[in-house]
């Protein structure tokens, strides 16, 4: 039996979905504060903390080709449960660069605020774990982060907004 030419084949490896390729090609410290207040003002007594963490996701194009900056920044403030005095406060602004290519203009956003992140955080998991404890404190082992549930927070936030602004 002989074999046919398939008609269109080229056409149909050309309408084949190309596979997402991304690259981590840096990760860094963009910005970092870190302040230990109980050494500084000294408070005495039964010290038990209470913390607190703010996590914000910024993400941009870079000026070549399928290259994109991502940013967490993490605020994580521990203060005294029984006088809410503050102990710590650590501020920390970690990034990546990566190349994406083949990924569909509309799952992009979403990509670069939820699969970018979720690639970083363990890195700024052990930044804040061992700042925590070289500050002379237990070190601070962040729980996982849902980046997905964080990004569907923020689109749910700004559709109520623009709905907000355009009744008024």
């Amino acid at each position: 039996m002989a074999k046919e030419p398939i008609e269109n084949a080229k056409n149909e490896e050309n309408a084949a979905p190309k596979p997402l390729k991304m690259q981590v090609l840096a990760q860094y410290i963009r910005d970092m504060s870190f302040e230990n207040i109980l050494a500084q003002k000294g408070i005495s007594g039964d010290v038990q903390p209470d913390i607190s963490i703010q996590v914000n996701i910024d993400a941009k194009k870079r000026t070549l080709e399928n290259q994109y900056e991502v940013i967490i920044k993490a605020e994580i403030a521990s203060k005294t449960k029984e006088k809410a005095e503050p102990m710590f406060l650590l501020e920390l602004e970690y990034g990546g660069i990566f190349h994406i290519e083949n990924i569909p203009d509309d799952q992009l956003h979403p990509y670069l605020m939820i699969e970018c992140p979720r690639m970083l955080f363990p890195f700024l998991r052990r930044i804040v774990s061992d700042v925590t404890r070289d500050g002379g404190f237990p070190p601070l082992n962040l729980d996982s982060i849902d980046f997905m549930q964080l990004y569907r927070n923020e689109v749910q936030r700004r559709v109520a907004e623009n709905v907000k602004e355009k009744a008024n």
